[in-house]
């Protein structure tokens, strides 16, 4: 792997696990210092820093940023890769329940960006990547709250990227379809045939299968590298061609 990253120091959240440890170990590979911020970081593996943090408390963001800066004495990119999924249609989960999903998903990626600016606004080299959904551009079913915070993490990604641009701040981020990681494998379980549901979710994708974590991963990288200086404000659809295909019945 390319060590175009060699000398930066990258901070994944919700990266013990899925996706997020995908992007960690591709950070760590280009060769980056890597903290992985996460609420269970116990998994960690070596060559990376774990820290207790959750995203949806500000006392928790600030106390795990402030532990990079005396670690690593810089931060130059940030990942905001943790969130959590939810379920049903627009009528089916409580205020409580919206309130939890937008806290995690979309307030905590402004929690996490708003610590480490000072860090950022001293870098070479910044870079902030957001994970966000194919939820974010396509109606899927049973999907009304996630798809909302999503939705709003696209276009915080757009609005950070245009007040950040001349601050030397590059914000994009990824698309991804659905992938094959713990969280959808515990979905699928809870369904009555989990192999006919796995089977439905692959054909909703062109490409006919499953996103992998590691292609997500190497898109953060893509976007997260200073090879990328160029590219600030976009997206990048990593769904087997889901946002933007639309094949003809075989």
């Amino acid at each position: 792997m390319s060590a175009d990253m060699k000398g930066l120091v990258a901070a994944v959240t919700g990266g013990a696990s899925g996706i997020g440890a995908a992007i960690a170990r591709e950070l760590q590979g280009r060769g980056c210092t890597v903290f992985v911020l996460d609420l269970n970081p116990e998994s960690v593996p070596g060559g990376q820093t774990g820290l207790v943090c959750d995203v949806s408390d500000d006392d928790s963001v600030q106390a795990a940023v402030a532990e990079i800066a005396s670690t690593a004495g810089q931060l130059d990119i940030v990942v905001n890769n943790a969130g959590i999924g939810a379920v049903g249609t627009v009528a089916d989960n409580s205020d409580d329940e919206w309130h939890r999903v937008w806290d995690v998903n979309v307030i905590g990626i402004a929690r996490m960006s708003r610590a480490t600016l000072p860090l950022l606004r001293a870098s070479h080299a910044a870079a902030i990547v957001n994970v966000s959904s194919i939820a974010a551009t396509a109606g899927l079913p049973q999907r009304a709250l996630y798809s909302a915070t999503k939705g709003g993490v696209l276009s915080l990604t757009r609005a950070m990227a245009a007040d950040l641009v001349r601050d030397g701040i590059r914000v994009n981020c990824v698309n991804p379809g659905t992938v094959d990681t713990p969280w959808v494998g515990r979905l699928l379980d809870q369904s009555s045939d989990s192999a006919a549901e796995r089977a439905a979710l692959c054909a909703r994708q062109p490409h006919g299968r499953l996103v992998t974590a590691d292609e997500v991963a190497a898109a953060v990288g893509y976007l997260a590298s200073p090879t990328s200086g160029s590219t600030t404000g976009t997206s990048i659809a990593v769904d087997g061609g889901m946002q933007g295909l639309r094949l003809r019945p075989e």
